[in-house]
């Protein structure tokens, strides 16, 4: 066996070592944070973290507040560490982690005197919840997407203005209720044509009388009725046919379908472009 010359075990040993330290640094410089953190009083761990989120530094903010939450299981400023944080990862995007977090402070503080706002802030992070990017780029409609945690934010918002109706937060959580209700119809009258185009006459009926049974006064309530008009009229009766144009004609005279332009489907050929965008007879309805 060839043994290595004092040399080369002089350059390997320092070889190791280099690698060793730089190792090292990178760990530390994990851990940076955190080991300055390390036995800092509460008071100053909050101020830090304040001004972090002050500066718009929000994964900073969450490192400081974990910190203080490890160290400072109880307290007042713990409570108020919870908020932020939660607030700091619906800033990041980290809406998982947020509704933990949100969940977390309402299972510890269920009568916290910011349990209003925690439901507020837990409705504005299920209403961003699987928002991907395209479709903030592009604008895909969101009322076609799994619309499961919309309809969670909805409930969130619900729970704060009936169990909170008093709040600073609860009219703004009523209007977008009003919102998120008008999604979830589009939602629907998009089914409904989607029927109504395939002949399927009776499924678009039933669809249309769904959503105005359902979201009563939403933005597309005479959309809906205007598909009864037809799916009635193809399905041959006369009277619901009748009955239902006449509820349009008293709700929306100018409704386009009286005039035989509606509904105004999209060309088909625009289905080939990928940066169209997505486009559906209610998009070409060009009424404001």
């Amino acid at each position: 066996m060839v043994r290595p010359s004092p040399f080369r075990r002089a350059v390997l040993l320092l070889l190791v070592i280099v690698l060793t330290t730089s190792g090292c640094a990178r760990i530390k410089g994990v851990f940076k944070d955190e080991d300055e953190n390390e036995g800092v009083p509460v008071e100053e761990l909050y101020d830090k973290g304040q001004g972090q989120m002050h500066n718009g530094n929000w994964s900073g903010a969450v490192v400081t507040y974990r910190r203080l939450l490890a160290q400072y299981p109880y307290g007042p400023y713990t409570e108020q560490a919870l908020m932020e944080t939660a607030f700091a990862q619906f800033k990041m995007g980290n809406n998982e982690e947020a509704i933990s977090t949100i969940d977390r402070f309402l299972r510890t503080y269920p009568t916290h005197k910011n349990t209003p706002y925690m439901y507020y802030l837990r409705g504005l992070v299920n209403s961003n919840r699987d928002t991907v990017f395209l479709q903030r780029v592009w604008k895909l409609d969101a009322s076609r997407r799994d619309l499961a945690t919309p309809n969670q934010a909805f409930s969130d918002f619900n729970t704060l203005t009936e169990r909170y109706p008093n709040s600073r937060y609860a009219a703004d959580a009523r209007q977008r209720m009003v919102a998120l209700r008008n999604m979830f119809a589009r939602h629907e009258i998009e089914v409904a044509l989607y029927y109504l185009r395939r002949d399927a006459w009776v499924a678009a009926a039933d669809r249309a009388t769904y959503l105005l049974e359902t979201y009563p006064q939403s933005e597309f309530q005479n959309d809906a009725v205007a598909v009864l008009v037809a799916a009635y009229t193809e399905l041959g009766n006369e009277t619901l046919a009748a009955d239902a144009r006449r509820v349009l004609q008293q709700n929306e005279p100018d409704h386009p379908f009286l005039a035989g332009d509606w509904p105004n489907y999209p060309w088909n050929i625009r289905k080939l472009n990928p940066f169209a965008g997505e486009k559906s007879a209610i998009d070409n309805d060009d009424r404001d």
